[in-house]
């Protein structure tokens, strides 16, 4: 199997005393480990060490999730967060399953042509560099609901960890201090005061990061719950942030955010039971349709990264982002065609004018007609726990560092998720994803997203939990990541590590990561009418795979400083 040449080797992350999994009472880490007990794989070594430790308490893998993403919002500032939002999958050791949508939500105020001139144009930057740009968060309503219905340990000793990490502090790694010093100008422009992300030299890797006001509101939240973010000083400190930069989200805004739980969204392949999420994520319906229109072709007769596979797999993605843009949005307030969209037999009928020697055009595929009818900075973290609970968690802020723009006294960053809305349908967005009026701005709308958590099962056991960042790419590195272990037989950690490759309708060529895909095949492609261009890595998953044994096999991409925790 081709694998990103540069990035071969299995790193192994230094810092535990202990590297044996032979036993509850040891602890390993790594890129790529196996355990008995546990499993956390997160985007950072700190996040997963605090979920086995919660683990190792005699937390289940809701605690462990809840403690990492709190975790996340102190060591990985670049996506984790408090003033963000995302989509969450539950399964229980009894194969129920729950999704909470934590996804942000536009204020009150919002308008659909607020970022529009008198022209109708849109004003570069002000739905991504400014307090316009932020919705209403909902990570900490949703990480307290969710720990509210499934948790077993106290919420105080469930998020102490991060309380810990933010007023300790923590030794950055070095890609991480080299993303904060490329961030630094926009740190110092659009905050009056210099946050704790900026100092007066740059950051080296070991050096020790110290966020004393994030975890000040860290603890509002321990000692208050959801009190101690949506009300009281937090609340004002947001709301003076808000006066200080024009921004719109009010104490009523704030006061009446609900993260919401949902139907998860199924789907049988192959014999496997897909689980992922419903809109307001487009992800979870793009990664349906993709599977739905390859199933049923023999992808593991055709070769890995052939010419005729990845031709194939680039027409469905291109038919399958053509529906999101159309059709996809906030299902409480426009009609989503889920079931319509997802069905076996349109997908077939999607595919019905595939021409297996040539590449269509995007400028003539469209929407189809069913019957009836966001940087690349996310981050994913996937637990399992050894009752057989697990969680699949995508969270983001939009944006690497969201809008940058961090609240004065309470140490954390606002997202800019407004702009995964259609600020103008029909104009490509930050990831180049153009959307419809589905996706319109509205008072209290949530924005669509991409993020594409998933729990595979196989014959009524866990199998399979994945996720991972990438805006657009989102939805076709999970369902990559699929084909790679359920059709090519890879185990998990080849899986996320090989090169992939990326169609999203418009702009109409394929992504390919450099080195992952061989030049002939690159000229076959070219003769079939494709156009591609080679870019820089595509996500960074962080999966788990149950093995027939019943261990737990952590994959941690290489592609980042991404962690998998076990004992």
């Amino acid at each position: 199997m081709r694998v990103i040449k540069i990035l071969t080797l299995i790193i192994l992350i230094s810092g535990c005393k202990n590297r044996s999994a032979n036993s509850a009472n040891e602890f390993i880490e790594g890129k790529d480990i196996i355990s008995t007990h546990g499993m956390v794989v997160s985007s950072h070594p700190e996040a997963s060490r605090t979920g086995i430790a919660v683990l190792k308490k005699g937390g289940n893998a809701v605690d462990a999730a809840v403690a990492v993403e709190f975790a996340l919002a102190v060591c990985y500032p670049e996506a984790g967060n408090l003033g963000g939002g995302g989509f969450m999958i539950v399964s229980k050791s009894d194969v129920s399953k729950d999704v909470i949508d934590y996804r942000e939500k536009a204020p009150v105020a919002a308008k659909r042509n607020m970022f529009l001139d008198n022209n109708e144009n849109i004003i570069e930057g002000l739905s991504t560099e400014t307090h316009l740009a932020a919705g209403v968060p909902g990570t900490v309503d949703g990480m307290i609901r969710i720990h509210d219905r499934y948790g077993e340990l106290d919420f105080r000793e469930v998020i102490q960890p991060a309380v810990d990490l933010a007023e300790k502090g923590f030794p950055l790694p070095e890609g991480q201090a080299a993303s904060l010093n490329r961030n630094r100008e926009n740190f110092i422009k659009r905050n009056s005061v210099r946050p704790a992300f900026v100092r007066d030299s740059l950051w080296k890797a070991e050096d020790i990061l110290r966020q004393p006001d994030l975890a000040e509101t860290l603890k509002r939240i321990r000692d208050f719950g959801r009190a101690g973010f949506y009300s009281g000083k937090t609340a004002e400190l947001i709301i003076r942030e808000m006066k200080r930069g024009d921004g719109i989200i009010t104490k009523t805004d704030l006061e009446n955010y609900t993260a919401l739980f949902r139907e998860p969204l199924q789907a049988e392949y192959k014999g496997y039971n897909i689980t992922t999420v419903p809109p307001p994520s487009g992800g979870g319906i793009t990664l349906i349709q993709l599977l739905g229109m390859v199933e049923s072709s023999p992808l593991g007769n055709w070769g890995f990264h052939s010419a005729r596979t990845v031709h194939f797999i680039a027409e469905a993605e291109r038919r399958a982002f053509a529906d999101r843009s159309e059709y996809s949005g906030d299902a409480d307030f426009v009609y989503v065609p889920v079931k319509e969209l997802t069905d076996k037999e349109y997908l077939k009928k999607r595919m019905s004018d595939f021409n297996s020697n040539r590449a269509s055009l995007s400028s003539v595929i469209r929407a189809g007609k069913p019957a009836g009818y966001e940087s690349e900075q996310t981050t994913h973290y996937s637990v399992a726990d050894k009752s057989g609970n697990a969680v699949a968690a995508t969270t983001t802020l939009n944006n690497t560092f969201g809008s940058s723009i961090v609240v004065e006294g309470a140490g954390f960053i606002l997202n800019n998720e407004m702009d995964d809305f259609s600020v103008r349908p029909g104009v490509p967005n930050m990831y180049g994803l153009t959307g419809g009026d589905a996706n319109a701005i509205e008072p209290g709308k949530r924005m669509l997203s991409s993020m594409t958590p998933v729990i595979v099962e196989k014959g009524g056991k866990l199998f399979l939990v994945a996720g991972t960042p990438g805006g657009s790419t989102i939805p076709t590195t999970v369902f990559q990541v699929l084909i790679n272990v359920l059709d090519y037989n890879m185990k998990v950690s080849e899986a996320v590590n090989t090169g992939r490759f990326h169609h999203q309708w418009l702009p109409d060529w394929i992504s390919i990561e450099a080195n992952s895909i061989d030049s002939m095949t690159l000229i076959q492609l070219k003769n079939m009418g494709h156009e591609y261009r080679v870019r820089a890595s595509i996500g960074s998953v962080n999966a788990i795979q149950i093995l027939q044994d019943g261990k737990l096999a952590g994959g941690a991409d290489i592609r980042g400083y991404n962690s998998a925790c076990g004992y």
